[in-house]
């Protein structure tokens, strides 16, 4: 089933229909008047967007831009130039063991990660920034708010493949405050200082597949590979203050690694060890950084949320500032 996100329809209907995105967002919860709520916020839209005439998936074969890859598809190509590349993670499930790794490709229309998973794993030890690489056959997913295409058994990584040139357009993300946030902005930057830490959340994950894997009975079971011995991923909440206002901004495992400057392993030691983070939250507080990501509506507090896509600590103050007032 393809998910579209809202902000993604939005942008679509706003490139076609020449509207602006306070009108687009009055259509759509006129549409959500109309029928009683019976509907998403993503389905309204998409209503709205065929009522223009607008196309939300376009049909596709063969190769895609990356800003044309939604959650759901099934055999995606695509091609892009290597940003970066992480190292490979070995795990253990009660079948054997495993291994994953991951990789950051980009395209003239926007980023996105690669995950291999099993033999598929060790071809990214070989890649570095720069390389032009092919990845056929994979499928794209949803994980932590953030869009990625993984690998199979029918997937192919091709390097640097002939005939394929990739024009990297630099996406720079719309620098904003706090106060000027909305729920439709999907790739802002906020500049602000860290106020409040609370502790790392922990949830069990599939060793294959990354999900979160829930307990049934005396065992974890993942929908797609059954019974697993889990994994941990984790969740790092912080407020973040920028004079005009403060916003909860949310940092999933990758991000807080970037955040805290800390290994996986180092940082899940703090799930039996929940004291020994106090030192760490402390060292945060009053830490200016700047986020890059996309903004949620937490329904439950009615409340604007900032989801970290990319975090870098301590930049340039009086830079970051004279860009803030341009």
């Amino acid at each position: 089933m393809f998910r579209v996100p809202y902000a993604q329809i939005v942008e679509k209907i706003r490139e076609e229909a020449k509207l602006s995105e306070a009108e687009i967002d009055t259509r759509v919860k006129a549409k959500l008047e109309q029928l009683s709520g019976l509907i998403s916020k993503e389905g309204a839209a998409t209503i709205l967007a065929n009522e223009l005439g607008i196309k939300i998936i376009e049909k596709f074969s063969g190769k895609l831009q990356i800003k044309n890859v939604i959650a759901g598809m099934r055999s995606v190509d695509v091609v892009g130039k290597v940003i970066q590349v992480y190292e490979q993670r070995e795990f253990q499930t009660k079948n054997g063991a495993g291994k994953v790794a991951s990789f950051i490709i980009g395209d003239e229309t926007g980023t996105i990660r690669i995950v291999c998973w099993g033999a598929q794993s060790d071809m990214v030890k070989s890649l570095s920034p720069g390389m032009t690489i092919k990845v056929r056959d994979g499928y794209a997913r949803e994980n932590n708010s953030r869009l990625e295409i993984h690998t199979n058994d029918r997937s192919a990584l091709q390097i640097n493949p002939p005939g394929e040139t990739v024009e990297i357009r630099q996406q720079q993300s719309v620098r904003k405050k706090i106060e000027e946030l909305s729920e439709q902005d999907s790739n802002v930057e906020v500049l602000g200082t860290i106020v409040q830490v609370f502790d790392p959340r922990f949830y069990e994950t599939c060793p294959e597949c990354n999900k979160r894997i829930r307990q049934r009975g005396d065992a974890f079971v993942c929908e797609l590979h059954g019974e697993r011995t889990p994994s941990y991923g984790f969740l790092l909440n912080i407020f973040l203050d920028d004079g005009t206002q403060n916003i909860r901004t949310l940092f999933f495992t990758q991000q807080a690694e970037s955040l805290l400057s800390m290994r996986r392993d180092d940082i899940i030691q703090f799930r039996s060890n929940a004291q020994g983070f106090e030192s760490v939250k402390k060292g945060l507080l009053g830490t200016i950084i700047k986020v890059s990501g996309k903004v949620t509506k937490n329904q439950m507090f009615d409340r604007l949320e900032f989801i970290s896509q990319s975090v870098i600590a301590n930049p340039n103050p009086e830079e970051e500032l004279q860009r803030l007032s341009k």
